[in-house]
């Protein structure tokens, strides 16, 4: 067997990798209906074509007013105002207002002409059909959204390599964008490799194990707003492992491999890397449990992935490498942190300086209660990598550093959500 490998922190393998990927989109861009934009990348910045509020609108149910008239009121001493009118919401103002006048305002409606700020309706006091009393001031533009104040007219909405939220939607329908500029979704492609993996829908044989990465990485892949490309299922030939590789490689923006990455006399992953293009294996082997023989590629500008066999260590080492380089290959420098919540640790977990862990874990409510108020405990689901459903029976990830030798039971700590 060859002597194993250097490993190196999972961060600066990664580093190595988006260091020689461009930061702007590397996989072109397509025209997308902004309705439909929902985690994808802006491919140039998003401009707003008109300013939002276009109007000054009111914030409050209440009364338009001049700010002026108004300075100086008190419970004891309130100013009276003759209300000459309303403004409908939907609707231009068909009333202006003189000295000692209000008109009936509604939230989000426009403003009374002359009018610069709005009295809440709980600050006045009716004394008849046609007068109110005002029980305190109001300054100039108080409970008012000025013209512009949300986004202004030629003013950029979304930054190019921003990743398309629910929120951003919303704006880009404010102003009336209906299309949007997106980088093309990368495509991925996923190959699987090895005499003893079937495909899923096959009853495996002696000593076959069904595909598993290529689904759950592909799922990865899709979730990160890359494009999975399943290459189906290649035995230990590695001339026929090659060809697969390139082909793959050739119609894609990047490629993984998976089940071929520990040290091994029929796992050649790392000859097939270094033969795709220059400048071929950039890191083998990571400073991690579980996913330490993996292996970081990039051939002639595509990223090239190996994982590890074990479903649980390919879904981790997916995680951390190959989800920010789909987003790097978009365009994105920043992709979107995962969920994370504070829990208290049920059990301690041991570990060994110099290794990153990623401990899956449960999460129950606290002992006495349903949780509420009190933070929930992280039970470690134990098992080794090649047990998927350790992270079925989990609710996410528990992340102890290099420079811990673990954690003890008791002690708060963040768990990283599926």
């Amino acid at each position: 067997m060859a002597e194993f490998f250097n490993v190196l922190p999972p961060a600066e393998a990664l580093g190595r990798l988006l260091a020689r990927l461009p930061p702007a989109a590397s996989v072109g861009a397509e025209s997308c209906c902004a309705w439909d934009a929902l985690g994808r990348v802006a491919a140039a910045d998003i401009v707003a074509p008109e300013s939002l509020p276009a109007f000054a609108r009111s914030t409050m149910d209440g009364y338009s007013v001049r700010a002026a008239d108004t300075f100086g009121a008190t419970d004891g001493l309130p100013a009276w105002f003759e209300v000459v009118g309303e403004v409908p919401m939907g609707m231009a103002a068909g009333v202006s207002l003189g000295v000692g006048e209000a008109a009936i305002a509604h939230t989000g409606g426009m403003l009374a002409g002359n009018a610069d700020a709005v009295v809440m309706v709980e600050q006045t006091q009716r004394v008849d059909d046609r007068t109110i009393e005002v029980m305190r001031p109001v300054a100039p533009g108080e409970n008012v959204a000025q013209p512009g104040e949300d986004v202004g007219a030629g003013e950029v909405v979304l930054p190019a390599g921003h990743v398309i939220r629910a929120q951003d939607i919303g704006a880009l329908a404010a102003v009336g964008i209906g299309k949007v500029l997106v980088a093309r979704r990368p495509r991925v492609a996923i190959l699987a490799m090895g005499d003893e993996v079937v495909h899923p829908q096959q009853r495996p044989g002696a000593a076959q194990v069904r595909d598993v990465n290529s689904y759950t990485v592909a799922a990865q892949v899709a979730s990160a707003g890359g494009a999975p490309v399943r290459l189906g299922l290649v035995g230990d030939d590695y001339e026929m492992q090659l060809a697969a590789a390139r082909d793959g490689l050739a119609r894609s923006d990047m490629l993984v491999l998976s089940a071929g990455s520990s040290v091994s006399v029929r796992d050649r992953t790392v000859d097939i890397v270094a033969e795709l293009g220059e400048p071929g294996v950039l890191a083998h082997g990571l400073s991690l449990r579980p996913g330490k023989p993996a292996i970081v590629g990039l051939c002639d500008g595509k990223p090239a992935i190996g994982l590890p066999g074990n479903p649980v260590s390919a879904m981790v080492v997916c995680d951390l490498l190959v989800r920010p380089a789909v987003y790097r290959l978009a365009g994105c420098l920043v992709p979107p942190a995962a969920s994370e919540t504070t829990a208290i640790l049920g059990q301690d977990v041991p570990s060994a300086p110099g290794r990153e862990d990623f401990v899956p874990v449960a999460l129950r409510p606290a002992e006495g209660g349903d949780g509420g108020g009190n933070y929930p405990i992280a039970q470690p689901v134990w098992g080794k990598s090649g047990l998927i459903f350790t992270l079925v029976r989990a609710d996410g990830l528990l992340h102890v550093p290099a420079d811990s030798s673990g954690i003890y039971a008791g002690e708060s700590v963040r768990v990283q959500r599926f």
